[in-house]
């Protein structure tokens, strides 16, 4: 099974493209099957139906979420197709088996003004400051995940047509920066990064005071170190930053399908969560207005 999980995986990233991210949690989810595979002495070759099913009860018994559950089983779906592709078996086990239902949850968000109060704490004093409030701007301007943010180089941005170019695998869309964002992007390369670079043939965009390439956990921490320093009594990760920029667009006139190009869903339907945001605002207009209201 080991060497099937090998090809496997270099076919998601060689083939399929997935950025690391993905190949990450097929990686974390197939090994986990693989090991309870072994310990209760099953052949890769002849899983059952019953035999998925099994495991993913034993998900749901650790705790598992059903979110990750879902994730899992669409990860041993793949490997089995894959192993049907390559002729190693005939029978997709995983055919029949439906993915259990996931409560959609409501998106965390940032109201303007705590948006605006997060974005003003970087001060643009020395070069971490610089980076940071450049880096926080694109991140609410552009709606980008971390790992795109992270990933992007300098040749990315294109200060003339006032757009970033987001990469994700095979993917790519480009999306428009604001004024703000913007100048905050070129003071921050102009002066800030020159000196934190070590390496003159170094790409990346947002680097570490180490002059390399910023890291996930790195992100994480910035927009922890001020989200405190604003006193934000909210649990603010970078994701709420794209949810904030997604529902801000939407309750100002933008229509889903721009928001689901910026954000660069495959589906309409992953934007669809944010229409109860419109809903709300829409309530409220209706309250404040409606004189039989």
């Amino acid at each position: 099974m080991e060497k099937q999980i090998k090809l496997f995986l270099e076919f998601l990233q060689k083939d399929k493209k997935l950025s690391k991210n993905t190949l990450q949690s097929y990686n974390r989810d197939i090994l986990q099957f693989s090991k309870y595979v072994n310990d209760n002495g099953l052949n890769c070759s002849k899983i059952t139906e019953d035999d998925v099913k099994k495991y993913l009860k034993y998900l749901k018994k650790i705790g598992k979420k059903p979110s990750t559950i879902s994730r899992n089983l669409a990860t041993i779906r793949s490997f089995y197709q894959y192993l049907i592709r390559t002729r190693k078996i005939n029978q997709d086990p995983t055919l029949k088996i439906k993915s259990p239902k996931i409560e959609k949850r409501v998106p965390s968000v940032l109201t303007s003004d705590e948006i605006d109060l997060l974005l003003e704490q970087p001060k643009d004093v020395d070069l971490k400051g610089t980076r940071d409030k450049a880096m926080l701007e694109v991140a609410y301007a552009t709606g980008m995940k971390v790992t795109e943010i992270i990933d992007l180089n300098v040749e990315d941005i294109d200060f003339n047509e006032e757009v970033a170019i987001c990469k994700n695998g095979r993917k790519s869309r480009v999306i428009p920066i604001g004024t703000i964002a913007q100048n905050a992007l070129k003071e921050y390369i102009e002066e800030a990064r020159p000196i934190l670079i070590k390496d003159s043939e170094e790409k990346a965009l947002f680097v570490n005071m180490n002059g390399k390439r910023l890291t996930r956990q790195g992100f994480w921490k910035i927009v922890k170190y001020y989200k405190e320093k604003a006193h934000i009594n909210k649990d603010i990760t970078p994701h709420v930053l794209r949810h904030s920029f997604a529902i801000h667009l939407l309750q100002n006139g933008a229509n889903l399908k721009s928001i689901q190009a910026m954000l660069g869903h495959s589906d309409v339907s992953s934007t669809q969560i944010y229409r109860q945001f419109e809903t709300n605002e829409l309530k409220e207009i209706y309250k404040k207005t409606y004189p039989r209201a």
